[in-house]
């Protein structure tokens, strides 16, 4: 009885999902939060701190939704364009690409009996298969996936978004501006080492590139907010 192969489970099998959840919760917490940042050092009430937030929420998740499809979509475009340009070449030319196929697989370090014998295979069983993935870097785990990107930045620039809005509610309006910032780098420091453990890199690397680009962030929130900011409480 053959004993069946079980396949590993890589993290890059992960790198598409996980892109665009940590892109949306971090554009969530840091959107959401440099404009409460910014609400707060203008000097405003507690009414038009929420409103503030919770419209950049609202907002922030529609952009990053279709702004996320709309770039993946193009991402899509280009590889379907791709396909089919190379699907043209296979049927009006199938030896020469077979044989381009096979200078590949020589610069990769097979002899030129092998990678003819390889390369043949390959277009026997799937031609345009072997292209996409070997020639055109085009395969089932990486390809473009516009749906699954947008819906993946949307919910999870909601879940990040929501967080500084819960601030911006329960907690106390004094100091409020030193309370979203401190907040947002929990927040921001949990979805770096969430991110790091999802994607099995280094956690210290991910928190502190998270934290320190969202500390600048909210700082020329809170910048502009001092230099512009009209108290309309």
């Amino acid at each position: 009885m053959k004993e069946e192969i079980q396949f590993e489970d890589h993290f890059i099998n992960r790198s598409n999902w996980i892109r665009a959840a940590v892109l949306g919760a971090n554009d969530g917490i840091l959107s959401v939060a440099s404009i409460a940042v910014g609400v707060a050092a203008a000097g405003s009430s507690r009414e038009i701190l929420v409103l503030a937030s919770l419209a950049g929420l609202v907002a922030g998740v529609f952009a990053m939704a279709a702004g996320e499809f709309v770039s993946v979509s193009s991402q899509a475009d280009i590889e379907n364009a791709d396909l089919k340009r190379e699907a043209k070449e296979l049927e009006e030319m199938p030896e020469l690409e077979m044989r381009e196929l096979a200078k590949i697989y020589q610069k990769r370090g097979l002899t030129e009996d092998l990678s003819l014998q390889v390369a043949q295979q390959l277009h026997d069983h799937d031609a345009l298969g072997a292209h996409a993935r070997d020639e055109l870097g085009i395969n089932e785990i990486m390809k473009a996936q516009p749906f699954q990107a947008a819906f993946a930045s949307g919910a999870a620039f909601t879940a990040g978004g929501i967080l500084p809005l819960l601030v911006s509610i329960f907690i106390p309006l004094n100091h409020m501006m030193y309370y979203q910032y401190g907040f947002a780098l929990l927040f921001l420091a949990v979805l770096g080492y969430l991110s790091a453990r999802g994607g099995g890199s280094h956690i210290l690397n991910a928190v502190l590139r998270i934290v320190i680009w969202g500390t600048l962030a909210m700082l020329a929130s809170a910048f502009a907010g001092y230099i512009f900011g009209v108290n309309v409480g």
